[in-house]
């Protein structure tokens, strides 16, 4: 999988695959968009990996998803494996911003949160055009998100028990 820019959007380059990587269906829709099933499987994803595998109480449901688009990562199956939140500027940062990027741990291994970045970026990019991107991200993620532009943006600060930087992508 090579760069995935659009005329106007700066490509990504995806690191090599090592195991097969599933063929999955792209869906960026509003919130207002989401089928309820689609909104249960992206919530029950993110409860999934972000409050009982990290072990971390946290309010995911935090008032920003009525405001955000939503990309989910579904296999052959309807399966979503992969999702991320994409933000407005203006409303977690003065930037836009690529958020709450989660994979599905069964599938695992095989370079899906490239491919969710990736997408996320060139959705992003398509939804309201060229422009920086921000992130927090947990600091033990910083050499992964580097290899999709983003470049280390703040000190290391604590959020809900886990250690995060912001990141800056130009």
């Amino acid at each position: 999988m090579g760069g995935l820019g659009t005329d106007h959007c700066p490509a990504v380059v995806t690191p090599t695959i090592h195991q097969a990587l599933p063929t999955l269906s792209w869906l960026c829709l509003p919130f207002e968009g989401l089928s309820l099933q689609h909104l249960y499987a992206a919530l029950q994803l993110r409860a999934e990996v972000f409050v009982v595998e990290q072990a971390c109480a946290f309010q995911d449901l935090d008032g920003a998803d009525a405001a955000c688009h939503h990309l989910l990562g579904t296999d052959a199956t309807g399966a979503t494996l992969a999702y991320a939140r994409l933000v407005p500027a203006g409303l977690k940062f003065p930037e836009a911003s690529i958020g709450r990027v989660v994979t599905s741990s069964a599938a695992r291994g095989r370079a899906l949160g490239h491919a969710v970045m990736a997408q996320a970026c060139q959705q992003l990019c398509a939804l309201w055009g060229p422009q920086p991107i921000r992130i927090g991200a947990q600091a033990h993620l910083q050499a992964f998100y580097s290899q999709h532009g983003f470049v280390t943006d703040s000190p290391d600060y604590m959020e809900d028990g886990i250690a995060h930087v912001e990141m800056l992508r130009r």
